[in-house]
């Protein structure tokens, strides 16, 4: 620790801390630019301009000399900073008068009027005029991709989109070339962005040179309710901001929480929101002679009454999506066991984990967080660069921080760091080589497990192999568990905790799928489900409840309109189990209401009836059979030995490589298949797969 004297006050702050951290832990306020807590010191902008007493004669740049740079005072007194004298002021505005010579004065037009650092610090700093009398630069825009419009006039050279891309995401498409006045922020090569992450330079950008294309020009930021809410496009939880005018969702933004997306999050969560509102069920529908037509409510549930009581109940099925949540899932647990149906599951994808064996067996047991302090890493059957990009970030950072050996078994890819490609498939788990050692002699060694290798036939047989392997290694120990389940569903954790997997005789989801193939199932429940192929689903009378127009809806013989992630509340479970609250931003389409309100309402005319009229009593009910999913935003331990339990699984492992089921980031689920902007997005991956670029 360090003490110093800011402000006339005596204070004491961490010895690595900058002189701009210890002002403002000493609550002076410090403008900054370039400075970002997450990114490495540039000192750039030259805006956090303080006077160290007894110092250098000329003002210092805070955020660029340490806390332990300074020295005492000659009679010992602690080192002095001044934040708020009129020396440090006007140096400021020094500064602030040249970031403006060629700024151009366009905030009206300007997307980031309103929540513009530069605009916001222009009132504190500047001035009435300038003293530069010449005509402004004037930088060509680049394009960089349908995500990220520029306007680079705007550009300060600040850096921090380059320090991001090349730091946090580890694709350095951004990077600045020439020199003074002519320096430029570009691509190079006038090439789009390749990195899943890139959306977030957007927030970093301390002006308006970067900025949301598919946003641009649609709303002031006054104009907009602002909602806090969780993302369900990957199983991390990232924590957003759902930014709603009228009843439309206008844009998507990060919310800090540093122990899951620190304030990141992925291209996929912040452009998806143009799906929340195409291609949506807005009423009933029935299908009759072939063809679906607009239905009222009674109707469609007096129909699905008499098949379901024409029907026996061991021929009765329901499945649970990816984007529901774990109220839901427990509501449609419950009513298929009032029914005397068996036969329900979530695991829709058929992977091999049991909430019967114990949490421990299908959670990402180093946390989020925690997987930044490891030092030896194992991915098997996985592409954390596309099942969570947020994870990914963390692999880097232990990569980078502590020098992790990360080896991969699985699809060769690019995933921003160096790794050891180990090989494909089963042949290689049975056989480390090398790595086997590494991960033995590593303090912190973690063994992550994806759904590549879970899907397969041979699924329980590789979990089996990579729990052993944990516990060999010494993965598994006190005081950490360093075997992890990379899941992709931001539902999955939730429906395994809520026990939404079959009951006593019951089928499983890939059971389910293949008995509707099969001819041996009469109905069929799907409640978001739309990952499948629905060839299969064309013999059993199928029961759509779901928000979209997508593979589901197409073989549905009754469709009920459901409510989008940011049209409902609940909670939403991430892969490490920690339970979050969702939080209604907006109102579903039409006729369109919440899953569990639809079940509920259903439950009624099947003669099922659940015994809660509210999301408050449903949410007890969920509480009283899980009390850890109550504890919203923290980690309720989980059982080690449940690991050791997945040992025991019997039979062996296919030699053929794990092929990742994501084949597509940018389409994953029937909201980023509707988005014009996740088509663009894909195209234009699919296109660069193919570009071939001469060696020069």
């Amino acid at each position: 620790m360090a003490n110093l004297i800011i402000d006339g006050e005596e204070i004491e702050v961490p010895d690595h801390y900058t002189l701009l951290q210890a002002c403002e832990a000493a609550g002076a306020e410090i403008p900054r630019f370039c400075f970002h807590e997450r990114l490495s010191i540039a000192g750039n902008c030259r805006m956090c301009l303080v006077q160290v007493v007894g110092g250098p004669p000329k003002p210092v740049a805070s955020c660029a000399m340490g806390v332990k740079d300074l020295r005492p005072g000659r009679d010992g007194t602690p080192p002095t900073i001044n934040t708020n004298t009129e020396f440090v002021k006007k140096a400021r505005e020094g500064v602030m008068e040249f970031l403006l010579i060629n700024h151009p004065l366009d905030c009206p037009i300007c997307d980031q009027g309103g929540e513009c650092d530069l605009q916001d610090q222009a009132m504190a700093y500047g001035v009435s005029g300038s003293r530069f009398a010449e005509n402004k630069r004037a930088v060509e825009d680049k394009h960089i991709g349908p995500l990220v419009k520029t306007i680079m006039n705007r550009c300060i050279q600040c850096t921090r989109c380059v320090r991001f891309v090349t730091e946090v995401a580890g694709v350095p498409d951004l990077g600045a070339i020439g020199r003074g006045e002519d320096m430029e922020i570009t691509t190079y090569l006038e090439s789009a962005m390749r990195s899943e992450l890139q959306g977030n330079v957007i927030d970093l950008c301390p002006v308006g040179a970067l900025t949301s294309k598919p946003y641009a020009f649609q709303a002031r930021p006054w104009e907009l309710t602002k909602t806090e809410t969780i993302d369900a496009m990957d199983a991390v939880g990232s924590n957003i901001r759902v930014d709603v005018r009228g009843r439309e969702v206008m844009r998507i933004l990060p919310r800090t929480n540093d122990a899951v997306n620190e304030e990141w999050i992925s291209d996929k969560s912040r452009f998806v929101w143009d799906g929340l509102k195409t291609q949506r069920l807005d009423r009933p529908y029935v299908k009759e002679n072939g063809r679906l037509r607009p239905a009222s409510w009674r109707e469609a549930f007096r129909a699905i009454a008499a098949k379901v009581e024409a029907s026996p109940k061991d021929r009765i099925a329901a499945l649970g999506g990816e984007l529901a949540t774990a109220e839901e899932l427990f509501a449609l647990k419950d009513l298929m066991g009032r029914l005397g149906v068996a036969s329900v599951d979530c695991r829709t994808d058929g992977v091999p984990l049991d909430p019967a064996v114990g949490r421990a067996s299908y959670l990402f047991n180093p946390t989020i967080a925690g997987l930044a302090e490891a030092d030896a890493v194992l991915i098997i059957g996985a592409n954390p660069r596309w099942d969570a990009p947020i994870v990914n970030t963390r692999l880097r950072q232990a990569w980078v921080r502590n020098r992790a050996r990360i080896g991969l078994i699985g699809e060769r890819v690019d995933l921003t760091y160096p790794y050891q490609y180990l090989g494909a498939g089963g042949a290689t788990l049975k056989d480390l080589g090398d790595f086997r050692d590494v991960l033995a002699n590593a303090e912190r060694p973690v063994v992550i497990i994806g759904q590549a290798a879970l899907t397969r036939e041979d699924g329980a047989a590789a979990l089996a192999a990579a729990a052993q392997l944990a516990q060999d290694v010494g993965a598994v120990k006190d005081g950490w568990n360093g075997f992890g389940v990379l899941h992709t569903a931001a539902s999955r954790v939730g429906g395994l905790d809520v026990g939404c997997v079959p009951g006593p005789g019951g089928k499983t989801g890939k059971e389910i799928l293949t008995a509707g193939r099969s001819f041996d199932l009469d109905v069929l429940f799907l409640m978001g489900v739309d990952e499948m192929d629905e060839r299969n689903l064309e013999a059993p009378f199928v029961v759509y409840i779901g928000t979209h127009g997508d593979r589901g809806a197409h073989i549905a013989d009754v469709i009920l309109p459901g409510a989008a992630y940011t049209e409902k509340s609940g909670t939403y479970v991430n892969m490490e189990g920690r339970p979050q609250r969702l939080t209604r931003a907006a109102f579903a389409p039409g006729d369109a209401r919440e899953d569990w309100a639809i079940l509920r309402a259903l439950s009624a005319e099947l003669g099922a009836r659940l015994p809660y009229d509210n999301f408050a009593a449903l949410h007890r009910a969920m509480v009283d059979n899980a009390p850890f999913l109550g504890l919203y935003d923290r980690l309720a331990p989980a059982d080690p030995a449940a690991v050791g339990a997945l040992t025991g699984a019997a039979g062996g492992i296919d030699d053929a490589p794990f092929i990742n089921p994501m084949r597509q980031f940018h389409l994953t689920n029937p909201i980023a298949r509707a988005s014009k902007v996740m088509a663009e997005c894909a195209k234009l991956w699919a296109e660069e797969q193919f570009v071939s670029v001469a060696a020069e």
